[in-house]
């Protein structure tokens, strides 16, 4: 293990327990590795890592797109590994953008394609995370549709912005630059973990209690090659990894906080609602920051050499 630059929060006799949700599946081809090559190297890393159930939220209109080719079977081999699937749309519609009947249809669509399948659940993580903003009609509209379809928030209580990177390391792949690898990973670590800590805290501030957290994750390159460092660096700091199932079992799942900004974690919005200050955001999970990291210390020193 190596010493990384984040924001700690302080230990206690609470067990801190996380899960690893991944979303967007099937992704297109990252900067490293093909979309197969992606999902032999994620599972093998989940099972070197004794992570026994993560969860994967699927668009099942990207089977249709030239990318998503072979995606029916990448996901069979998910669930087949003993990790779950759930609905995240159909096309990755926005709800901010649309009316709640064309969300709420996009969202049935999905649901035709995933329900009865093997490794099934009954959730729904909103793409964006985007719950309808100040919009509080088409909120209540579209949590009235998701109760009476039998499905749950597939909340998230913790972000990294790992979406964000893997777009910054495409995009150095299309222009042809070279990466530090060891650069990457650390990056990648060091954002992570940064907004695990940030989220853990503000859950402290807010609920008086670290949550079983649900991290967001995208099935990525980033996450292909360093899944398994994440893991090792999170039990090193006495996290356990314990399954979606476990962890949208919390009272947590129950909350339906009141605000006008939907838009991002279930933390997040609970200590809105609260008023709760929160803690002091780490650099290294800001965007503007991560651009400026990677072209610093991932791209400019592997060219330097």
């Amino acid at each position: 293990m190596f010493a990384l630059l984040c924001l700690t929060s302080p230990l206690s006799a609470q067990q801190k327990r996380i899960a690893l949700t991944f979303d967007d599946i099937p992704r297109s081809k990252g900067a490293f590795l093909t979309p197969d090559e992606r999902t032999e190297r994620l599972l093998a890393a989940l099972k070197a890592a004794k992570v026994k159930q993560a969860a994967f939220f699927i668009n099942p209109a990207r089977l249709d797109d030239p990318h998503g080719k072979g995606g029916e079977a990448r996901i069979a081999s998910y669930v087949a590994a003993g990790h779950v699937i759930a609905n995240h749309s159909n096309t990755h519609i926005s709800l901010n953008a649309n009316t709640s009947e064309a969300f709420l249809a996009d969202m049935d669509s999905a649901q035709t394609w995933l329900k009865g399948r093997p490794g099934y659940r009954n959730w729904f993580r909103f793409p964006y995370l985007h719950e309808g903003g100040a919009d509080k009609p088409k909120r209540d509209a579209v949590r009235a549709g998701l109760k009476a379809r039998g499905l749950r928030n597939g909340y998230v209580t913790a972000d990294g912005n790992d979406w964000h990177l893997e777009a910054l390391t495409v995009q150095a792949a299309n222009d042809g630059k070279t990466m530090d690898m060891k650069a990457l990973r650390r990056l990648y670590l060091t954002s992570q973990l940064s907004g695990i800590d940030y989220h853990d805290a503000l859950a402290r501030q807010t609920l008086g209690r670290s949550p079983a957290h649900v991290m967001l994750l995208h099935e990525t390159d980033l996450a292909a090659l360093f899944i398994g460092d994440l893991v090792a660096e999170l039990r090193q700091r006495r996290w356990r990894i314990i399954s979606a199932d476990e962890a949208f079992k919390d009272p947590l799942a129950k909350a339906m906080p009141d605000v006008p900004f939907a838009s991002g974690t279930l933390t997040g919005s609970l200590a809105w609602e609260k008023q709760i200050e929160p803690p002091v955001w780490p650099m290294w999970i800001s965007t503007s920051i991560m651009d400026v990291m990677f072209e610093q210390r991932v791209v400019k020193k592997a060219t330097s050499k």
